[in-house]
């Protein structure tokens, strides 16, 4: 039995649809399992689509992190693109008025502060206050859905932004769709929701075992290992290190001018964190932080998926550069579209209000506290009637 996409089951049901004026929110990184562009396949099955919205990153799914996203008109179909990205997050009555139908198609990586799910909560807000029906097509989490791999911290509500508006765990578990479905209900939106279900996908399966090529969603997202070691290491951007942008392996390493980079990869690796492990390595950003500088630092490998645990990973490297660097080590500003100043971006990134004190503290204090807040058993159960997999 071969896997199927939300979208690749919606392109049975065109004959539906077929005399609706479709608004899709899409990019490159959305196709069909067989590799055709979504809005592709959506018109050559006879949709009639008026309008495409675009998220972070823009249509192309190429553009940089946190940068300005404009209107634009998609060079392959020749249809307007409004960003949802630029001027405003969410749709506005004007870019609704001549649609009768929305579909979302985006992938999501399976990480609270990727932004493509918060897009979709602004468009369901939109769907509500509008009357607009909305149909969400599914994609598998490439981080697999099981939850005993989950980790938090939860979102305290004080931390709330465009990377983590609603309470989930920082690595949730949950596909794109169980996470409108459950939104349409804890949020009280009530909107016409329809979710296209994946076929053949188990909550087992991390998108390695798929078999099919991964589409990167978006520069710094380029294959599935990056977008498991994402969770852990994207928490680098609140602190001035490197994360490896700027290079073709982002996120898989990270370093600064001022880091020693045997000294951090032998402190890594004496954890003994599960299913990870560290070398050092050496390398000049062409970009971004550091950019042209000579940084040292470590390469991260994932070597067991099944009990590979980003989020913890990524606390406890954090913790070692505040140990081991204490007189560098620093938060840093991160503006962004939607966070313009950029301030506070460690604490939104984690979710946690005092993460700051939390990574200083003595080991541990540290470890014991860690232990508590990336421990997120009862979301299972939070989020049980959404589910649609076993």
């Amino acid at each position: 039995m071969h896997l199927l996409f939300g979208i690749d089951t919606l392109l049975e049901y065109a004959a539906r649809y077929k005399s609706n004026r479709v608004g899709l929110v899409t990019n490159n990184a959305a196709t069909t399992v067989d590799g055709r562009p979504s809005r592709v396949a959506l018109l050559q099955s006879g949709f009639n689509i008026t309008k495409l919205f675009s998220p972070e990153h823009g249509l192309d799914a190429a553009g940089a992190d946190g940068s300005f996203q404009h209107n634009i008109t998609d060079a392959v179909t020749g249809l307007s693109v409004i960003s949802l990205y630029g001027n405003h997050l969410a749709p506005s009555e004007a870019d609704l008025a001549d649609i009768d139908l929305l579909i979302f198609d985006l992938p999501d990586v399976g990480c609270r502060f990727y932004t493509y799910q918060w897009t979709l909560t602004y468009l369901m807000e939109a769907c509500a206050a509008y009357g607009k029906p909305l149909i969400v097509c599914d994609r598998p989490n490439p981080l697999s859905g099981n939850f005993s791999l989950a980790e938090g911290p939860m979102l305290d509500n004080e931390c709330s932004s465009f990377i983590g508006r609603w309470n989930i765990p920082l690595r949730h578990s949950c596909t794109i769709g169980e996470l409108a479905g459950y939104w349409n209900k804890s949020q009280q939106l009530n909107i016409d929701l329809t979710i296209m279900s994946l076929l053949n996908w188990n909550r087992n399966q991390f998108f390695t075992d798929l078999n099919i090529p991964f589409v990167p969603t978006s520069p710094g997202i380029p294959d599935a290992e990056t977008a498991l070691l994402y969770p852990g290491t994207g928490l680098l951007e609140g602190i001035n290190v490197n994360e490896g942008r700027g290079t073709n392996t982002p996120f898989k390493i990270c370093g600064a001018p001022w880091i020693d980079a045997r000294q951090l990869s032998d402190a890594v690796n004496a954890l003994d964190l599960p299913g990870i492990k560290s070398l050092p390595c050496y390398y000049t950003p062409a970009w971004g932080r550091y950019a042209n500088e000579n940084c040292n630092g470590i390469k991260l490998t994932v070597e067991d998926a099944a009990v590979f645990r980003p989020v913890l990973t990524g606390l406890w490297l954090l913790h070692l550069l505040l140990q081991l660097y204490p007189e560098q080590a620093a938060p840093s500003l991160y503006p962004t579209v939607a966070n313009p100043g950029g301030g506070g971006h460690l604490e939104k990134l984690t979710g946690y209000k005092d993460v700051w004190n939390m990574l200083r503290m003595d080991t541990g204090s540290f470890k014991h506290l860690t232990s508590s807040i990336t421990n997120v058993q009862a979301w299972q159960n939070e989020v049980g009637q959404s589910l649609l997999y076993t």
